[in-house]
């Protein structure tokens, strides 16, 4: 398989350089101006997907140079990046609604499709990445089946538990209900998954992809974390277009768009070993 030719350091360090330059901008206009300049905020949060955008980029090139769709190592690369390109685009829905339509967008809303739809590519791209680690055949003992039946459903109790107890129905929306509950369960499936494949992979060639699958996991959870925060807030009235939520789903493009970057310099190490 003859791999395109990319300086993934250097892409690498522009993600972090990127990353720090909407940082810098997002704590000028959230702390210094302490959110008081509508416009500035509802700037910034159109903006700040921009690093989503540059991740899946790289992504989909990546994967291409590992024979996209009709490899695994491609699949998964690729699978993770549509993941983000759907995050784009219920960043660009809600953008769209704030800063050009200039009302508030509804929940449920348009950009939920995208949004919710990451979740189903991002599960087949973590089962797609335990395969790629080896878990697969790991799998076979009995203490690790135990292991891969409860920590997923240790986590869908904890999911359930301190996020939807206690809640209230409104059957006059019953796509509100399901995003309510579809979001964190959804996630916190994924979530599992990625902590499994962390766990499990370290037999596989020494544990060189344990690095990889464990920035991947950090993306999923603080992805995990943005989309809870956000239904929170929403539910309490204090979301803030700009505001601290935002910056949380920057930080979970931001991990994702270096973990697809650090799997393909895994990759290519594989390769060349």
């Amino acid at each position: 398989m003859k791999l395109i030719k990319i300086n993934l350091g250097f892409v690498q360090k522009f993600s972090i350089f990127f990353f720090v330059v909407l940082s810098i901008w997002w704590t000028i206009v959230a702390l210094v101006l302490k959110n008081n300049y509508i416009h500035a905020n509802l700037i910034w949060a159109a903006s700040y997907q921009l690093m989503a955008v540059f991740g899946l980029i790289f992504g989909f090139i990546i994967a291409r140079s590992w024979g996209g769709i009709r490899s695994i190592v491609g699949k998964t690369i690729m699978f993770f990046s549509i993941g983000l390109l759907l995050q784009v685009f219920g960043q660009t829905i809600f953008s769209i609604y704030n800063l050009v339509l200039e009302i508030e967008i509804p929940y449920p809303s348009w950009a939920d499709v995208g949004y919710f739809l990451s979740i189903p590519f991002y599960v087949y791209a973590t089962i797609l990445l335990g395969k790629v680690s080896g878990v697969g055949l790991s799998l076979k003992s009995v203490h690790k089946k135990i292991l891969a039946i409860f920590v997923p459903l240790a986590l869908l109790l904890t999911s359930y538990m301190i996020f939807l107890q206690g809640y209230e129905f409104d059957w006059s929306s019953p796509l509100r209900i399901f995003l309510d509950f579809g979001y964190p369960l959804g996630q916190a499936f994924y979530v599992s998954l990625a902590l499994l494949v962390f766990v499990l992979s370290k037999e596989f060639l020494g544990g060189v992809m344990r690095s990889g699958v464990l920035t991947i996991l950090l993306a999923l959870v603080i992805q995990y974390v943005a989309d809870y925060n956000f239904l929170y807030q929403v539910s309490k009235g204090t979301w803030i277009n700009g505001g601290y939520g935002d910056f949380i789903y920057l930080s979970a493009y931001f991990f994702m768009s270096i973990a697809l970057i650090n799997l393909g310099n895994l990759f290519k190490k594989i390769k060349e070993t």
